[in-house]
């Protein structure tokens, strides 16, 4: 029996060794390189990241993602990244100003950005995926490194082998049950809640059950994601609180039903990069510009985890309550049947209105 981790656990550490500010080491066969969050970076590790790079004649760059390259009108010579040059005389302010929109419109005028192009990017593009894993904005500063992995062990960082973390990423950890237990709701009296931890570390989920459905038949399921603001606080901006409310007790009325709440705040982004797109609609933004300034997709959710809770509770079809076509997709190509879509409209508000009309000619929501 071994007790070194592995590239789950690795993973794991790299994610909240990022969100405290340390950089980590990604390492291949023919190089690496050290990558740091650009949102938790202080000026003594800049400094630190600075002094390797000296030594070795290599190269800071910021790694953006296409997206927030499109807004500073930064050339994406990767695709889906640009990885702009740190100027001599950059310090944390102008990376924090580079990777966070807040003050775009106050200063538009970011560049001229020098942007590199040839060479591999994979390594670029795999510090993205893991700032993104860790709820922070979408930069990161990488550092290529022959000796990446040796200069990691002399300064105790974390090491990654990029290969190995590029496809341990791909996947969706398996959710596995931990404890249930009766509660009763203001929905049903015969609820019970499931709680659901993953194998990578990242955020629990909870199933409600409300009664006790058969296994052989079509559930009525709703895959909601949590939403802080709208589900805790009562938020007129969304109608998140209104279809859970809806959702739990069109079951509690039917008297069997499954509530999957997954903690994917914010369309996936995390709950402070919410409300970051939150100042940003505030500017006069729709969401989906929101999101993309600050280098997010439209969506960054996984519902497959939801079918993998689906399928460990022993349902295999479901009645869908859903306005969102691409649930049903994820749902069907998991395994899961999606013998029928039940509308879930409720909660439009007139702060709200602008934002639903924006899901359903953006994001092809059926509203």
């Amino acid at each position: 029996m071994s007790l070194r981790p592995d590239i789950t656990h690795l993973l794991g550490r790299a994610r909240g060794d990022l969100a405290m500010g340390l950089p980590v080491a990604l390492c291949g066969p023919s190089g690496g390189a050290l990558i740091a969050a650009a949102e938790t970076l202080d000026a003594a590790r800049l400094a630190g990241l600075r002094s390797v790079a000296s030594g070795a004649g290599a190269q800071l760059a910021l790694a953006i993602t296409a997206r927030r390259a499109e807004t500073l009108k930064a050339r994406a010579y990767d695709g889906d990244l640009a990885r702009i040059v740190l100027p001599p005389d950059a310090g944390t302010a102008w990376i924090a100003a580079t990777a966070d929109p807040q003050s775009d419109l106050a200063s538009p005028m970011k560049g001229p950005f020098q942007t590199q192009r040839g060479d591999d990017a994979t390594l670029h593009r795999l510090a993205l995926r893991l700032v993104k894993a860790a709820r922070l904005l979408p930069a990161a500063l990488v550092l290529p490194l022959q000796d990446a992995e040796a200069v990691a062990n002399a300064a105790g960082l974390t090491i990654l082998p990029a290969e190995a973390a590029d496809a341990a990423m791909r996947l969706s950890s398996p959710p596995h049950p931990v404890i249930s237990a009766r509660v009763p709701l203001q929905a049903s009296h015969a609820g019970r809640v499931h709680v659901f931890r993953p194998d990578d570390g990242s955020e629990e989920h909870f199933a409600i059950e409300i009664g006790q459905p058969p296994r052989d038949a079509p559930v009525l399921t709703r895959l909601h994601s949590a939403c802080f603001t709208g589900d805790v606080l009562g938020s007129l901006k969304c109608d998140c609180g209104p279809q859970l409310r809806a959702a739990l007790a069109q079951m509690g009325a039917e008297g069997a039903g499954v509530l999957l709440y997954l903690n994917q705040e914010g369309r996936g982004i995390g709950l402070a990069n919410k409300m970051r797109a939150y100042s940003l609609q505030d500017q006069g933004f729709d969401t989906v510009e929101a999101n993309h300034r600050l280098g997010f997709e439209d969506d960054e959710r996984d519902f497959r985890i939801g079918a993998g809770i689906l399928a460990k509770m022993g349902f295999g079809a479901v009645r869908l309550m859903t306005n969102n076509p691409a649930k049903i997709d994820m749902m069907r190509r998991c395994g899961i049947d999606v013998a029928e879509r039940v509308p879930l409209i409720v909660g439009q508000t007139a702060q709200n209105k602008d934002y639903l009309a924006t899901k359903a000619r953006k994001s092809g929501h059926l509203l």
